[in-house]
Parts: structure tokens; sequence; C-alpha cells
């Protein structure tokens, strides 16, 4: 990554007072040149230890619930760990469920894209409020679509996945090995309605996250995944992380993915694809540790200024209750025991994904489980961020087998 002179001097710093310290390499990831002196967080709720037990119930009612396997890790201050498996990560050869092994993680690429775009913005390549249009003249038929409206899923534009996966595993199969032009993604979406006027309200789409793509592209010259590289995944040293698009493998030590089909049936094997449907909205791999240092790093101030992380934060209702909100490319939850956590979650098939932290950084959680198109499953998962970030002041779920949060819909589903 391109560092200005006083940047690269607070990194180097961070690093040897990293290494006098003792501290694991994650840990002396780069203090981020976007915000070498970004303002202390504000106080949030009293921390709660997180509940060992709850956590390993929370794995296992996904399991029950058709999930091959499951994981989570949480991460606390003084370098706690506290990290549980259940199941398997491969049901054709037996190998259990492995906090090492990478996956597919789905939307919490959005919040990826959203951290380099909003560094694009720090550096005055675009501005948040700029037209769309400005900068990918002709793409959309309505300048008044902003870059913020895409991030805070506020621009109307129909998500193109609802009629590519309204049939979940033929659809899937039709586009498993396909190697998509953003422009024909963005052609899918605006073959339908529109599901409101620019800012007026708030729809998930995964085509936001397309152009998103696009303007990371266009503004910095470079590739989308060129630009995790540099300004993510190398500074903050994320080993298992990447962008594997347009490739359908996964390298490495891996955790195979289920989708399960509409109808009763046998899961289908959906680990090798491109995800070219998906891109900057969803096309990316990692595993539990990273995804820790991920979040922890972004809501703990290291890669973007005070005042964008605030923008990034400032998050809107997206439910009736108010506990789940959506900002730019970052989602809260509002949970029982009074603690906000940020970050996103993640459906791609054959995986669900949880990467939270709490608004200082100082805890983390990343949980998944290897199935998708079963919403129970993915329910479940939801309560390991109870077990976690509320231990024992957690609310009682409503089940005795799910979690109070409800699922996300990232992608269409109907399982």
């Amino acid at each position: 990554m391109h560092l200005s002179s006083h940047a690269r001097r607070l990194t180097a710093g961070a690093a040897l007072l990293a290494v006098a310290a003792g501290l694991a390499p994650a840990a002396a990831a780069h203090a981020a040149p976007h915000s070498p002196t970004a303002a202390a967080p504000p106080q949030q709720a009293p921390a709660h230890a997180p509940d060992a037990a709850a956590l390993e119930r929370a794995l296992r009612a996904a399991t029950a619930a058709g999930a091959p396997g499951a994981m989570a890790r949480f991460t606390g201050p003084g370098g706690r760990v506290l990290a549980r498996t259940t199941g398997v990560r491969d049901r054709g050869s037996g190998a259990a469920m492995d906090l090492a092994a990478r996956f597919r993680i789905g939307s919490v690429t959005k919040t990826f894209s959203s951290v380099v775009l909003l560094q694009l913005v720090d550096e005055e390549r675009l501005r948040l409020d700029d037209p769309v249009g400005r900068h990918l003249p002709g793409l959309l038929p309505d300048d008044r679509i902003t870059v913020r409206h895409l991030l805070a899923h506020r621009s109307g534009l129909a998500d193109y996945t609802e009629a590519m996966f309204a049939r979940t595993v033929p659809g899937f199969e039709a586009v498993r090995n396909k190697v998509f032009d953003p422009r024909e993604l963005v052609r899918l979406s605006l073959r339908e309605p529109r599901t409101n006027e620019p800012g007026a309200a708030y729809a998930y789409s995964n085509t936001n996250f397309v152009v998103v793509g696009m303007l990371i592209e266009k503004a910095s010259g470079r590739s989308v995944g060129e630009e995790y590289r540099r300004r993510i995944i190398g500074p903050l040293r994320l080993r298992d992380t990447a962008y594997v698009h347009p490739a359908t493998a996964i390298r490495g030590r891996h955790v195979r993915g289920y989708l399960h089909p509409d109808e009763p049936g046998t899961p289908v094997d959906s680990t090798e694809q491109t995800a070219s449907w998906a891109q900057a909205a969803g096309a990316m791999v990692s595993a539990p540790a990273d995804l820790n240092t991920f979040v922890s790093a972004l809501l703990g101030g290291r890669l973007l200024p005070a005042p964008l992380l605030e923008a990034m934060l400032a998050a809107t209702p997206t439910d009736a209750t108010g506990t789940r909100s959506y900002g730019l490319g970052l989602r809260r939850y509002d949970l029982s025991c009074g603690v906000p956590v940020y970050g996103h979650t993640g459906t791609v098939q054959g995986y669900y994904t949880y990467a939270f932290a709490t608004r200082d950084g100082r805890r983390s959680l990343a949980a998944m489980a290897n199935t998708s198109n079963r919403g129970q499953a993915n329910t479940a998962l939801g309560g390991t961020l109870e077990a976690a970030f509320c231990g024992a002041k957690a609310a009682a779920p409503r089940s005795g087998r799910g979690s109070s949060v409800a699922i996300e819909a990232d992608l269409p589903e109907h399982g």
C-alpha cells in the first residue's frame, strides 16, 4: 500500500511497539494511514463476559437445523480468545470443522468494499454525495442516485438476485461457472421495477455493491481485488482472506458448502463457483481469525479517519423493532442486553457468516455454518452474537433452538 511519509513513520512505530510488547503479528498490523489520530470511540454499554456454553448451544442448534458443521471465534481484551466448533467441514471425508479453514463470506464482502470506497473518498477521488453518473456516465437511468445511496442501500435499484435465484438450486447451477461483466448485472437489475425513489427508503440490493465495485475500479485505476489487497488484506496481514473471483476453487484448507434445495432433497455441494454473480457484493473468502482482525481494526479506527467511520456507523433502522439498522456497508444489531454490535452478515450458496464487533473494536465475533437456504440454521447461528456479547445477560430466545436475532435477507432464500 502506498502510504504518506507520516503514515509510514506511524506504522513503523506501531510495529516496533508491538514487537516490544510481544504481541502477535495480527495485533501489530498497521496503524491505518487514513486515521493516524483517530478519535477515541464513545463509551457504550458495559461489557459482559461471553457464555461458552451458550456459544456451543447456538452452534449445535445450527447443525440441528441442517448445517453439517458450524464454528465461532470470539476475541476480547487482553488477547482473550474463545473458540468453538461442531460437526464437519466436509461431509464426504468426515473432516471435522476447523477454525483454520477458509470459507466464502458472502455479503461480509460489502463491508470490505465500503471501507475501500470510503478510503477513496478520504483521498478526494470522489465524494459521498456525488451522483454515480458523474463517475460512471450512462450506467444508471437516474442521476439522483448518489454514492451514499449505494452504500446505504437507498438507491432504489432492484436486486437482480431475486429473479436469478427464484429457484434456488437451478438458479445457482445456471450461474455457478459463469463469468459476468458487472454492467451485465446492472442491466439485469434495470429490467425490474425500482423499489423506491433515490434516498426515500432502505431496500437491500446486491446491485448497489456491484456498482460500488465499479466505482472503486474507476476511482483507483486498479481492480477491486488489488484494492482489497493494498488497503486491507496486506496492511492487516489477513493471510486467509482473498477476492477469488472469477476462480472457482478455494485454495488451501477450506470448508465445503452445502446448498439446500427448495423442496425436500439432498443438499448440493456448492463449494466451487465463480461467485461472479456477486463480485464486490459477495465474492471474498476468509477465515474466523481474519474476520476478527478486520472488524476489530475497522471499529477500532485503524482503517478510516474518525469522520468517515462515524458516517459509516450512522445507521437507520431497517425493521419495526428498531433493533436492526444499516449504515454505509455496515449492519448494527442492538442486542437483548443493550450492547450494540456492528459488522455484517453473509449468505452465499453453502455458507452463512456473521462478523461483528463492539463499537470500540475490543470484542469481536466471527461465526460460520456451512449451509444455506436453511433459514432456521441461519437464525440459530445468530445466537452466537447474544452468547458472545451478552453472555449470561442475554434474554432467553423465543424458542429452544434459535436466537432472538432474526435472519437477514442478504440473498433470496426459500428454505
